[in-house]
């Protein structure tokens, strides 16, 4: 077959408008398909995780944005009294918009020292115990600084609070590294915030023998006596519940990258179609000579899926460069999914252009087979 590959190479160049308006075509659909998938693998990765299982969120109920979440701080001591809690980790939560975002800003401020232990991030940049010491210093994530292009040592303003850029971490989770952190009593304290002992949210950390669902009745039972009713979730479940309307976008788009499949499929089929027809006195020369009906099938099925894969690499290639270069993020309410290309994203790519390519193709190669060989070398 590989003999033949001159004979194809020279038949798409002939028509190269028409092929490369096909192959155009093509890498846009499956740039869509790339993008929206990195999405959902970004909302598949957060949620799913086993940190997303095996921790809980306690909530102010019905709160959803950060702003409007207020619970005690000394909840968290009241937390660790209740069975198979390890340990809470009180977070004051700050963000930029609760609405959806591409360019969410969220900032946690936590206990300083419980920080490199209680989250798996790595400074690459800076020392812990600089950011320990110093009440405004701040870690950032590798993803958030380099798309604000922001250095060690700088000083960094969100809302009307500037903190000093102490490290640059990076961690296995991508939501991570689009994240500020600084020290608890600094974001309670800062000016607007009017948080002195009031958290955002209380992470809780289980013993491995607990279950998380029934821990999570109990804390909000000990709870319910307080001064604000709370809601416990696991993570996962918070995080999905927080963005629901992100989700369903999600979803949305999903329909959207079906729709790009089918626009490919129809694109290649039209070609292909067009190319049978131009060429029917070719084909039944190709077949006097000997050449059999499969060959001939073959050789179209070829063309339409070489065109139909040049498109897909072109545009898995554009997609991993925006994707890797642009460092994008869509959030809501503090929650932010990472856009982020992975091998497996580009190698269903590829494996669906060429999918389409042999499935638009088959039946114009099918019928090419089927001409009467007498009228078509009759046209000649």
């Amino acid at each position: 077959m590989f003999r033949f590959a001159p004979y194809v190479w020279k038949t798409l160049w002939r028509h190269r408008i028409r092929s490369l308006l096909t192959v155009s075509g093509a890498s846009v659909a499956i740039f869509v398909l790339c993008f929206i998938g990195s999405i959902q693998e970004g909302l598949d990765r957060m949620i799913q995780g086993e940190d997303a299982q095996r921790r809980l969120i306690v909530f102010q109920e019905n709160r959803f944005c950060p702003t409007s979440s207020r619970l005690p701080e000394d909840y968290a001591r009241q937390v660790m009294q209740v069975p198979g809690v390890k340990d809470v980790l009180p977070i004051q939560v700050w963000t930029n918009n609760c609405r959806a975002s591409l360019d969410v800003v969220v900032v946690h401020g936590v206990p300083a020292a419980k920080l490199p232990e209680y989250r798996q991030v790595r400074l690459v940049q800076g020392q812990w115990p600089d950011f320990i010491a110093r009440t405004d210093a701040a870690v950032v994530g590798r993803q958030f600084a380099q798309r604000r292009r922001v250095s060690l040592g700088d000083q960094l303003t969100f809302g009307t609070m500037s903190v000093h850029v102490a490290g640059i971490f990076e961690s296995d989770s991508s939501a991570e590294e689009d994240l500020i952190y600084c020290h608890l009593l600094f974001l309670q304290l800062a000016e607007g915030q009017a948080a002195a002992g009031l958290v955002t949210q209380l992470e809780v950390w289980l013993n491995e023998e607990a279950e998380p669902d029934g821990v999570a009745k109990q804390v909000d039972h000990r709870l319910r006596t307080g001064l604000v009713s709370t809601t416990t979730r696991r993570k996962g479940a918070f995080q999905t519940a927080t963005i629901s309307d992100l989700v369903d976008l999600i979803g949305y788009a999903y329909w959207l990258g079906l729709a790009c499949v089918g626009l490919v499929l129809s694109l290649v089929a039209t070609t292909t179609v067009m190319s049978v027809q131009d060429r029917v006195q070719e084909h039944a020369v190709l077949q006097t000579l000997g050449l059999r009906p499969g060959r001939v099938m073959r050789l179209i099925l070829a063309e339409s899926t070489l065109l139909c894969f040049s498109g897909g690499v072109l545009g898995v290639a554009v997609a991993w460069l925006i994707l890797s270069w642009g460092n994008f993020s869509v959030g809501a309410e503090g929650v932010a999914i990472t856009l982020r290309p992975s091998f497996p994203l580009i190698v269903s790519g590829l494996g669906i252009s060429i999918v389409l390519g042999m499935v638009a193709s088959v039946i114009p190669a099918y019928q090419s087979t089927r001409s009467n060989l007498v009228l078509a070398l009759r046209q000649i």
